[in-house]
């Protein structure tokens, strides 16, 4: 009887490790997917341990909040992908401001190619006259003041970035405000390597990636358009720090400054990334200071592409995660941050923790 009990203890104990390095397997190793077609390897949220019965509650929740496409990676398998209120997987969806991360990334690239130096001055690339501001504090102005977006340029007169819209408040690197004066980073871009951004931009990140989408202008805006998928893709390119599977895509160096505090205004801000876990943040379009992380019960090393009307991309190093979500506003119209954020990390946790 005890050699019996011993030789089952033995083999319990030897399942039990073949377990735990499966898990440890699914841990370390990131996963990328082809760069065409739709084959996309997924694993089971029982192979992770999680929470299966919050699942189907989390996806009734975002149906509700009128959600188009989501999807949960962890270290690049699709672990969950639903899609809701009349969209599918084909199906292209708005990203609005989440798409000022691309345009950070290809600014990066641009740099490490030798087109542009971020802490030159605006006016190096385009002229001196882009703003109305006089011409001694328009030159204050740099490429990173505009990835950081503390121009000091008055952000109440719209969105509109022709000289007569761009006047001065304050001095650069004395004011952060939401500005819509970063889309001159686009215009740098295509100054200084001579080929619209569209072009750059689809050679030298889209294509690399996989990526499927495009560039539409839309009254003072030039907003990207995808798949939740392709979203799906550009966030794993960042949750890799920049590196798709073995090629690099964007400076390391580069990318870990965007995704840290850019300026000493708003923690909660990198090179057109939102930060959380800070002290203290901002938010568009108002000069108030609210204290606390951004999004509570979030992982504190999450940092986020933020899109008007809930467009999402949240990256968790710690966590191997990157969440996409796309819809419509899941309650009002926003422009970055709601109530919605923090619910749907509640909803999250209960199933990943």
């Amino acid at each position: 009887m005890k050699k019996y009990l011993r030789t089952l203890l033995l083999l319990i104990s030897i399942v039990a490790c073949d377990k735990n390095e499966e898990l440890t397997e699914i841990s370390q190793s990131t996963y990328f997917p082809p760069l065409t077609g739709n084959t996309w390897e997924t694993v089971s949220p029982s192979e992770l341990n999680w929470n299966e019965t919050e699942i189907q509650p989390l996806l009734n929740y975002l149906e509700e909040k009128n959600t188009k496409g989501f999807i949960v990676l962890y270290n690049g398998k699709i672990a969950i992908e639903s899609y809701f209120n009349n969209h599918s997987i084909s199906k292209p969806w708005y990203w609005a401001s989440a798409g000022k991360t691309l345009t950070s990334i290809t600014t990066g690239i641009a740099e490490e190619k030798g087109f542009i130096n971020i802490n030159n001055k605006v006016a190096d690339y385009l002229g001196t006259g882009w703003t109305s501001a006089p011409i001694k504090k328009e030159n204050m102005i740099t490429c990173k003041h505009l990835l950081s977006m503390n121009s000091g340029l008055d952000d109440s007169l719209g969105d509109n970035v022709e000289p007569i819209n761009l006047k001065f408040k304050s001095d650069a690197g004395t004011r952060w405000a939401y500005h819509n004066v970063y889309v001159k980073l686009q215009d740098i871009i295509e100054k200084a390597s001579n080929q619209s951004f569209s072009a750059f931009f689809n050679s030298n990140l889209k294509d690399k990636i996989g990526m499927t989408g495009t560039w539409l202008q839309t009254g003072d805006f030039n907003i990207y358009y995808s798949t939740t998928r392709s979203m799906a893709r550009f966030g794993l390119l960042t949750l890799n720090k920049g590196t798709w599977n073995t090629t690099k895509i964007v400076n390391e160096t580069f990318f870990n400054a965007s995704i840290n505090t850019s300026q000493d205004i708003n923690k909660a801000y990198g090179y057109l990334w939102w930060l959380n876990g800070k002290s203290n943040y901002h938010l568009p379009q108002s000069q108030y200071e609210f204290q606390g992380a951004l999004i509570p019960d979030a992982p504190n090393d999450l940092y986020a592409a933020l899109g008007k009307n809930d467009q999402k991309i949240y990256v968790s190093p710690s966590k191997k995660l990157v969440v996409i979500r796309m819809g419509e506003s899941a309650d009002d119209t926003n422009f970055a941050l709601s109530n919605f954020d923090n619910e749907l990390w509640q909803k999250l946790n209960l199933i990943i923790n």
